[in-house]
């Protein structure tokens, strides 16, 4: 299946705030639901469990949205004693006010409003970098330009979880938006996510371009995903 080369979702333009936050809504419910939070998260831990727990371990999350997966981590570091502190970087100026709004009860989370192309942190900042449903929104030469930028800020491992282009995904991704209630924005953004998707070979490709070259592709095909990481 080939890649739905400059499509653009509902996402990518300018939208009600109200129909905005419902889409972010399904989003999270769907990462939630059918694992891809838990996946992100594992790789999370993972790197907790090399650094000291005595050091703030922190976590930078490009094109954070609402900043659910940033909350997921710090739920996760509260009842571990784990101090963390998690950015959420989103480019959308009412993304990042609803992602703020949201993580109001969490002091260890930050939200910043830049683009993944020019992320405003230093080299070797954050002990992970994460990005989640965010890779599929950039064409090539952005994405490439994403994740060398992500590369240098990373100083421990870079983690890309993203929807897996395939006849199988559009098929669950499809029905999924179908049966659940989601919001209408949902039901095409959905669908058009997976068309837009880089497909694992092209993953490794494109880190390749960005000069990573130490990264491992996992599948997960009855999850629609693919995971790609690289320390």
């Amino acid at each position: 299946m080939r890649r739905a080369v400059g499509a653009r979702e509902y996402l990518d333009g300018r939208v009600r705030p109200a129909d905005l936050a419902a889409t972010l809504a399904d989003l999270d419910r769907l990462n939630a639901w059918f694992g891809g939070h838990a996946l992100s998260l594992a790789r999370v831990r993972r790197v907790a469990v090399t650094t000291p727990g005595a050091r703030t371990l922190r976590v930078v999350d490009v094109g954070g949205g609402d900043g659910a997966f940033a909350r997921c981590v710090a739920r996760w570091a509260r009842r571990h004693r784990r101090r963390v502190r998690v950015v959420v970087v989103d480019a959308d100026e009412t993304t990042a006010r609803l992602a703020a709004a949201a993580c109001a009860p969490y002091p260890e989370i930050t939200v910043v409003r830049a683009d993944a192309r020019a992320l405003p942190m230093a080299t070797g900042a954050a002990d992970v970098v994460h990005a989640g449903l965010t890779l599929h929104h950039l064409e090539p030469d952005g994405a490439v330009v994403a994740l060398r930028d992500m590369r240098r800020v990373c100083r421990g491992r870079l983690v890309v979880n993203d929807l897996a282009r395939s006849r199988l995904a559009l098929g669950l991704v499809w029905l999924a938006t179908r049966v659940l209630p989601m919001h209408w924005m949902s039901r095409h953004d959905g669908p058009l996510s997976v068309r837009r998707a880089y497909a694992p070979a092209e993953l490794g490709d494109l880190f390749g371009a960005a000069g990573v070259t130490r990264a491992t592709v996992t599948r997960y095909p009855w999850l629609a995903r693919v995971v790609v990481e690289a320390t």
